[in-house]
């Protein structure tokens, strides 16, 4: 994935001319963006890559070298006798970032990470039984992770609709406009990055996982959430609110939703609203309900991945309640759905990334606003 691709602070055409500022932003972008997660290349193949000259790619090598975002990692493998170029990668051993996951139940998780999203420290806070997150609660668990001045950006993965640093809605946390940056800068005075949970687990996918550049992704956790890669830029929406597919109503006589509605795809198919439907039941009840739920979501997604031709359905969540059940309900239906002798197969497949995948998204987002600042 091209981390340049993820960066707002191109002008877009036919806007005023770029300033050397915007200029010289993009280049890093776009050569850090060739460099990570594990790319190796010398300064003249970053050339013939990027299309950059030889002075422009030794300026801001020189720059990223000296502020500790790559390294130097030995000599290229060539024929012959000739002068060997110097490899360049990712540094991994100079500037941490610090995640914090605030989309689990009972516990807000955070980690100290590399910058390939590796974990070097963790801390965790207990919640009350009504899971309240208070902003004080974030940052008594950011000050026992930071131990020195590395820390290059704090990220803050939440569910809900996040817009520049606020929570616009959130009703896993029962949050409105919630400015969770704000006085989390003023208290560290590190940029802070805030971004959806969904989103987060995404870029973790993409990287990590078995993503491609055009993947639909969705979270069946507490609630339910999506994100959406379209040529390997996500798509957040006008207000914001791509990808929350939870408050989709589907059976309008259905279960009340905390949003207002009834039968929202959050009350049909979250872990908590399954698990309850499964109390009690034997096997074959249990598979009936995963069937069921798998289904509602094919449902909801079908649409959209018809409107957008998306081959990539990847879903995340608890193994038991997004098995082998689920996900072949799920595909059976989209393939009812959307197949056709001009839509080729759509996968739905399950996410493998593991537990962290919040943490890890959230530290690749905080690394995309780095790369934007000067």
């Amino acid at each position: 994935m091209n981390l340049s691709t993820l960066s707002a602070s191109l002008h877009a055409p036919g806007t005023t001319k770029a300033s050397p500022s915007d200029v010289r932003r993009s280049n890093r972008a776009l050569i850090f963006s060739l460099l990570f997660p594990s790319g190796s290349m010398s300064r003249a193949e970053l050339g013939r890559r990027t299309g950059l000259s030889r002075v422009a790619v030794s300026d801001v090598v020189g720059d990223m070298l000296a502020e500790g975002l790559i390294r130097e990692s030995g000599l290229e493998h060539t024929p012959g006798k000739g002068k060997r170029g110097t490899l360049l990668a990712v540094d991994t051993e100079r500037l941490r970032i610090v995640s914090v996951d605030l989309s689990q139940a009972h516990l807000v998780q955070g980690a100290v990470t590399n910058l390939l999203g590796a974990e070097v420290r963790r801390a965790e806070r207990t919640l009350d039984y009504a899971n309240h997150v208070t902003i004080e609660t974030i940052g008594e668990l950011i000050e026992g992770l930071i131990e020195d001045d590395t820390v290059i950006g704090i990220g803050v993965a939440a569910p809900g609709v996040v817009s520049d640093g606020v929570v616009k809605r959130s009703t896993v946390l029962d949050w409105r406009d919630v400015d969770i940056k704000t006085p989390l800068e003023r208290r560290f005075g590190i940029p802070v990055s805030v971004d959806n949970d969904a989103t987060c687990d995404m870029l973790t996918e993409r990287f990590y996982g078995q993503g491609g550049p055009n993947l639909m992704f969705v979270r069946v956790q507490r609630g339910i959430g999506a994100g959406v890669l379209i040529n390997d830029v996500p798509v957040t929406g006008e207000r914001h609110a791509g990808g929350e597919i939870g408050h989709i109503a589907l059976d309008p006589d259905g279960p009340a939703c905390p949003c207002g509605k009834r039968g929202c795809l959050e009350t049909l198919i979250s872990e908590s609203a399954l698990r309850r439907r499964m109390e009690g039941l034997d096997a074959a009840g249990r598979c009936t309900v995963l069937r069921r739920a798998g289904a509602y979501l094919a449902q909801a997604l079908a649409m959209p991945v018809g409107l957008l031709d998306m081959a990539d359905v990847c879903v995340y969540g608890p193994p038991d309640i997004v098995n082998d059940d689920f996900i072949d309900a799920a595909q059976e239906y989209m393939d009812r759905a959307t197949g056709s002798s001009f839509h080729a197969p759509t996968t739905v497949r399950r996410c493998q990334c593991g537990g962290d995948i919040t943490l890890r998204g959230e530290s690749i987002a905080v690394v995309r606003d780095h790369l934007e600042r000067l």
